[in-house]
């Protein structure tokens, strides 16, 4: 047989290693794999399905009726801008930062944008309602918007407050403070927000999103806040809620990294067993 030439036998040394890789790399190894996380780490290679199939203890869900209001008696999430909540589908978080202050109101033929400083602000004030505390935070009006005024020569608005709203100061530098009227222009003010005395009893977790938007656990401080709304509302003794609530909080990382937490769809179902 004559010897092949060059670039052929390039090319069968080539499909060889292709065929031989395809094999250690695309079976045996996946395989190999597999079989590890099956046998070592078999919850969590399945997806860590929580007792009943009732979701992952990796990917938080929302506790709401229909109309997305709080079911009272569960404990809730943090809030979520993953989708429409929880959506695994579209992990992420608002890409909103701290000096997205100033809303869009809505008008005529408009939706308006809630700054980042209103989302919180109004996510404060619900969950103090909720939970029968106080939801001020500093930089937050009363009504649960952004604080933040634009100051112009001789005139200052409150533009996160739309008329017929009174606004939460009446004078700034001995300027009468107006209300926001939609569709102005306020670009061209000088903003400025206004920091409030208040104390905010409300927890940083119960008002902001996680960077992924599907953290399924809260911060203790979160958890001990809504202890006496669900036992309540579930004819429980608080102390026994509480109970679940230290049974279901997870330690820092390594013993150092990061800080305790409570699993919540583990929490409420404990309590729907209880």
């Amino acid at each position: 047989m004559e010897r092949l030439p060059s670039w052929v036998r390039q090319h069968l040394a080539a499909l060889r290693a292709v065929a031989v890789l395809t094999v250690l790399l695309g079976i045996v190894y996946p395989l190999v794999t597999t079989g590890v996380a099956q046998a070592l780490f078999n919850g969590r290679a399945n997806g860590s399905i929580v007792e009943g199939g009732h979701g992952s203890a990796l990917i938080g869900q929302s506790f709401t009726d229909k109309d997305g209001n709080p079911v009272r008696t569960y404990f809730q999430s943090r809030p979520s801008a993953a989708g429409d909540g929880y959506d695994p589908t579209s992990s992420g978080a608002s890409n909103l930062g701290p000096e997205d202050v100033v809303d869009v109101l809505p008008g005529a033929g408009e939706e308006g944008r809630q700054s980042l400083l209103t989302r919180v602000c109004a996510r404060s004030k619900a969950a103090g309602e909720l939970e029968g505390v106080s939801g001020a935070r500093p930089y937050c009006t009363a009504d649960g918007v952004g604080a933040v005024l634009k100051v112009f020569p001789g005139r200052v608005v409150s533009v996160n407050q739309a008329c017929p709203a009174v606004p939460f100061v009446a004078t700034y530098q001995g300027v009468k403070v107006e209300c926001g009227r939609p569709g102005e222009d306020y670009a061209a003010g000088r903003t400025v927000p206004v920091r409030g005395n208040t104390t905010a009893v409300v927890p940083a977790d119960a008002v902001t999103a996680s960077g992924s938007g599907l953290d399924p656990h809260i911060s203790v401080a979160y958890a001990e806040l809504q202890a006496p709304r669900v036992a309540r509302e579930r004819g429980l003794d608080r102390a026994a809620v509480e109970r679940l609530v230290k049974e279901h909080t997870t330690g820092r990382v390594l013993g150092f990294m990061g800080e305790p937490a409570v699993n919540v769809l583990e929490l409420n179902l404990a309590l729907d067993k209880a």
